[in-house]
């Protein structure tokens, strides 16, 4: 997917640079910010990621080296590539919601997304739970919309049963359909969860590529 590998371009290493002070799920974060509500300075964008200023205004330079931005003195918009990047990973993973705490979550704040027609690319969600650890978070925890029912990989049963709240919020915010994938991120802070459920999903993403 070509706009995982802009994704992977632009957090990478300038060399002969040091290694950038933030990752993917940042950049997806800044994307949907810059998108929504450019232009956008810096300092509203810091404040918004929870970076230093110094870390986005490299994360600001690896995109615009790959021609995804632009600045001027009104503030930081997306160019035309940066639209259609935007566009493409907003159809790939949905926006975030925040869900009450259950016994499937690890975390006080638990924020959830989906990526379409990826089930084929989970296993026993192993991959996206560990991902959301990397970043920081304290898990993720994996759902497939299978049959009119939220399950757990490799599990049949309808693991909300006694979550209907959760249930409920999932179901109404992000509208799963057949094969979707629901990813929950969890933390002790919002922000965190958020960046949790965004790399587990872009986990989900990147083996949906390999498979491919």
């Amino acid at each position: 997917m070509k706009s995982l590998r802009v994704l992977e371009r632009a957090a990478g290493k300038l060399a002969p640079g040091r290694p950038p002070h933030f990752i993917e799920a940042h950049l997806v974060r800044a994307l949907r910010i810059i998108g929504s509500e450019g232009p956008v300075g810096r300092a509203r964008l810091a404040k918004a990621l929870g970076l230093g200023e110094g870390a986005v205004r490299t994360l600001l330079k690896h995109l615009e080296n790959q021609g995804i931005i632009e600045a001027s003195r009104a503030g930081i918009i997306l160019t035309g590539s940066g639209k259609r990047l935007s566009s493409d990973l907003g159809c790939r993973i949905s926006t975030v919601v925040e869900v009450p705490h259950s016994s499937l979550t690890v975390g006080a704040f638990n924020m959830a997304l989906l990526s379409r027609n990826a089930a084929n690319s989970v296993k026993a969600g192993i991959e996206q739970r560990d991902a959301a650890i990397k970043v920081g978070a304290q898990g993720a925890t994996t759902l497939v919309f299978s049959q009119g029912k939220l399950v757990m990989p490799s599990v049949e049963e309808d693991v909300l049963k006694t979550a209907p709240n959760v249930r409920e919020t999932l179901m109404s915010r992000l509208k799963p359909e057949e094969n979707d994938v629901i990813v929950i991120g969890s933390a002790d802070d919002k922000l965190t969860a958020e960046y949790g459920a965004i790399a587990a999903a872009l986990e989900t993403l990147k083996a949906q590529r390999v498979r491919i």
